[in-house]
């Protein structure tokens, strides 16, 4: 089963050109040469449902969803975690199989467009990839029942590039609770905290997205290296249990780690997840909806998702939310957390985008934002990018120490 991807060769070639035009006539000069010399990180993408039936090719621009090249180009997304991603309730040899043909599917996109992307496994490397005029491709998998309580195939994903592994998605695994399941674990099990001792060993980040505030709290505690919260916002803005608490926010700073706000209006806006509350129908007729246009294709699924939301909006039975909010969290965030543990972790093309910030071509409107905000430029490259290359840095320093001990 593993024959082929640990075969894979990524290709590397000739540069690539550097980024196109800002994004909107808007941006101000300032913002536009920050934007386009900064290093822009986004620790979460779902564009992977999409490469999986072979029709959508990244290096095309699409009038559908957020994330191709020309738009990455467009708003200069310098390098981009792509979501390795199976629902919580597909487990066992099926989600492990399932992992590895989306992994492949993201280093077939890299083959497929050497003079653009360039896998990445290490800050280095993302900014070598940057001077090259190339995007980073890196890998997460969301949601650790894909390694199948089999520390083997944590190994084998580390092998193939993936750099971050989210402990639970939205149902519990084997071994760790949710933030939107039940609690049966109490955190993390004892073979849990092995899970997370053994990504620091392989220099795979422990992402605390989606799981419950125990196991957030077993895994600050169990790991050496700094955590990050690939795709949550503020709770204290928008109460929903995937976002983090204000506590969390400092506990994990104290640790080095960072939160990556997450772009989703459902953890945005709290008058937007009233509504969802008040009308609980409206999210079974989306579902329904969306079954109808896409069947079980999960990368048209996601896609026709935010579109048929935005229709809702438009007939008035969700609010509005505009791109705003983002930057209302992000500043909520350093607030709390400090301006070193703050980045960005979009949810582009797996979640509901607010107004304004529809695609990759919108990103420098955020830096424009903060500008307009006081932020210093430097401040602004921290929350962009240098803030997540900073951690990455911290958990390979750690993974070389523990892997310079003698094995027990």
């Amino acid at each position: 089963m593993f024959r082929t991807l640990l075969l894979a060769a990524v290709c590397v070639s000739s540069v690539g050109l550097m980024g196109l035009a800002m994004a909107a006539d808007t941006i101000s000069e300032k913002a536009r040469k920050l934007h386009f010399s900064s290093i822009v990180v986004d620790t979460h993408d779902d564009t992977t449902q999409r490469f999986l039936d072979g029709k959508f090719d990244l290096g095309t621009r699409s009038a559908t969803g957020s994330i191709d090249i020309p738009r990455m180009r467009e708003g200069n997304l310098s390098a981009i975690f792509f979501s390795i991603w199976i629902p919580s309730k597909i487990t066992g040899f099926d989600a492990v199989n399932r992992a590895l043909i989306q992994i492949d599917a993201v280093r077939e996109q890299v083959r497929k467009h050497p003079n653009d992307l360039a896998l990445a496994t290490t800050a280095a490397e993302i900014r070598e990839a940057h001077k090259q005029g190339k995007i980073a491709a890196l890998m997460g998998v969301e949601g650790g029942h894909m390694i199948n309580s089999d520390l083997a195939v944590l190994r084998t994903y580390a092998a193939l590039g993936v750099r971050y592994m989210t402990l639970t998605h939205s149902g519990n695994d084997e071994w760790a609770d949710s933030s939107t399941d039940k609690a049966v674990h109490n955190g993390l099990t004892d073979f849990g905290k092995e899970v997370v001792r053994e990504m620091n060993r392989l220099d795979v980040i422990v992402d605390i997205s989606h799981v419950s505030d125990k196991t957030f709290y077993d895994a600050l505690e169990e790991s050496k290296a700094p955590l990050i919260a690939s795709h949550s916002s503020c709770r204290a803005i928008c109460d929903a249990p995937r976002n983090m608490t204000d506590q969390m926010m400092k506990d994990l700073a104290a640790k080095g780690g960072v939160i990556q706000i997450n772009y989703h209006v459902g953890f945005l806006s709290q008058e937007f997840r009233d509504a969802e509350k008040a009308n609980p129908e409206l999210n079974k007729a989306i579902t329904a909806e969306q079954m109808k246009r896409c069947g079980e294709n999960e990368g048209c699924r996601l896609i026709e998702g935010d579109r048929i939301t935005r229709e809702y909006v438009e007939q008035g039975k969700f609010p509005r939310v505009d791109w705003t909010k983002i930057i209302e969290h992000i500043d909520h965030a350093v607030k709390v957390a400090g301006i070193d543990h703050v980045g960005l972790g979009s949810d582009f093309d797996g979640a509901n985008m607010p107004y304004g910030m529809e695609d990759a071509t919108k990103l420098p409107y955020i830096t424009e934002a903060l500008l307009k905000k006081g932020y210093s430029e430097g401040d602004v490259k921290k929350i962009l990018g240098e803030n997540t290359l900073r951690v990455m840095t911290e958990v390979e320093r750690v993974s070389r120490e523990l892997n310079a001990q003698p094995r027990k």
